[in-house]
């Protein structure tokens, strides 16, 4: 991989992976991905977005872990790069979270944040 790729790259937990693999399964479709963008707005500024698709664009980065693809388009992945995101539950719920080395503060819910 080029080391601007490997720079920019994100990355999924092994409990992420499994969750995708249980969605996918519930959803009868095995080509899921699941997808992470980033748009403006929340408390902080940028919030995260999680959904599952089965077709990739031009504009989309793919990157592979545990048999489930994460995928993100190059304008999000700017925001991303060196991102981990994994899957958490606890007494309140149960959601994909990210851990973004990038930003610079995050609200209390986890889903937004700035940079």
């Amino acid at each position: 991989m080029e080391a601007a790729v490997l720079e920019r790259q994100v990355s999924l937990t092994e409990n992420a992976a499994r969750r995708v693999k249980k969605l996918r399964e519930m959803e009868g479709n095995p080509q899921l991905m699941l997808r992470l963008s980033v748009s403006g707005g929340g408390c902080s500024g940028f919030s995260y977005g999680f959904s599952l698709d089965d077709q990739k664009t031009e504009d989309d980065h793919a990157f592979e872990f545990y048999g489930v693809a994460l995928v993100v388009d190059t304008v999000s992945l700017d925001l991303l790069a060196g991102s981990t995101i994994d899957f958490v539950e606890d007494l309140v719920g149960s959601a994909f979270s990210v851990k973004n080395p990038n930003a610079t503060s995050t609200c209390g819910c986890g889903s937004s944040f700035s940079v």
